[in-house]
């Protein structure tokens, strides 16, 4: 292991994709600066940041521009190496149009790419249009939870350069599939998280641009997720970087008994198994707790030296 990198509203219309915070950024044009590649080495850290008023955890705290601006900046200060921005949440529910999508998540994207340009930018969409309006803003990252369900994302990540996660999930977007079934729960999830990795590599998306996301909840039990993380080892197998996101998920609510707001020290539990299995991103809303779980894992690991001072029996 490396070292880590890095670094409720009233329900109303945010501000539109031209309105800036203040000292936020404008989108870009600049050709020259597009879309960054993500850390290769270690675990990275990714901080979550929702522009929606019903996400399951967070309930709307960021709901305004400049708290979502806010929060992301202090990722990035705890020690986020990236920062996944969305505007609309996974969980069945009614249709977002794509434009107000944008409108909340660009202004994020271009307000943290001017202040704090160190850290990687993630999108979470599954619309190519919203993608296509991340990227020119300042994303380096899609975060495509529907496994390219807009037929246009693959095309669009292939030609901006940007860097996409291919994740495994079954149903169709804002829809709910009822006690999904799995034969093989693994192997049917690699089988598709095969299929969408192909397809990012036929449209021409770098080899070093494809990362996947075995989706723990996402059309899956507790079970079934508790399947994937018990070889959760095998996903490495696809050769690419393997993303976990299981902070404060069902997964841990159910397996503990604990509701949304207990259920820290189980996600960090399940971050440091699956560290040991192969994960090289952590999806997470507790960033400065992931951060120093990972950091004491390299420092036992020696890829990483101690802070000190060493006095203890020195």
């Amino acid at each position: 292991m490396s070292h880590t990198h890095g670094g409720a509203a009233a329900q109303s219309r945010p501000e539109a994709a031209g309105s800036r915070a203040p000292g936020s950024a404008s989108p870009r044009t600049d050709p020259g600066s597009g879309p960054r590649p993500l850390p290769v080495d270690g675990v990275s850290v990714m901080a979550i940041v929702n522009r929606t008023t019903d996400s399951f955890f967070d309930q709307g705290a960021t709901w305004e521009l400049q708290a979502a601006v806010d929060r992301g900046l202090a990722a990035a200060a705890e020690g986020a190496a990236i920062i996944d921005i969305g505007g609309v949440k996974f969980a069945p529910g009614a249709p977002v149009p794509a434009a107000e999508e944008a409108e909340r998540v660009v202004p994020v994207i271009a307000a943290l790419r001017e202040q704090a340009p160190a850290v990687r930018l993630s999108v979470d969409t599954f619309h190519a249009s919203v993608a296509r309006e991340a990227i020119a803003a300042g994303a380096d990252l899609i975060n495509d939870t529907t496994c390219f369900s807009d037929p246009e994302m693959a095309t669009v990540v292939a030609g901006t350069g940007a860097s996409v996660v291919v994740t495994h999930s079954l149903a169709a977007p804002r829809t709910e599939l009822p006690r999904p079934h799995y034969d093989d729960v693994v192997a049917q999830v690699r089988s598709r998280l095969a299929e969408g990795v192909a397809l990012a590599r036929e449209a021409g998306i770098a080899e070093d641009r494809i990362i996947v996301d075995p989706g723990p909840d996402l059309n899956k039990s507790t079970r079934q997720t508790l399947e994937l993380l018990r070889r959760w080892d095998e996903f490495s197998g696809f050769g690419l970087p393997v993303l976990a996101a299981l902070s404060r998920k069902d997964v841990i609510g159910e397996s503990l008994g604990l509701p949304k707001e207990e259920r820290l020290e189980g996600s960090l539990a399940a971050a440091a198994w699956v560290i040991a299995r192969g994960a090289r991103i952590l999806r997470v809303h507790d960033v400065r707790e992931t951060v120093r779980l990972v950091r004491m894992l390299e420092i036992i690991d020696g890829s990483r030296d101690p802070v000190g001072p060493l006095v203890h029996n020195a």
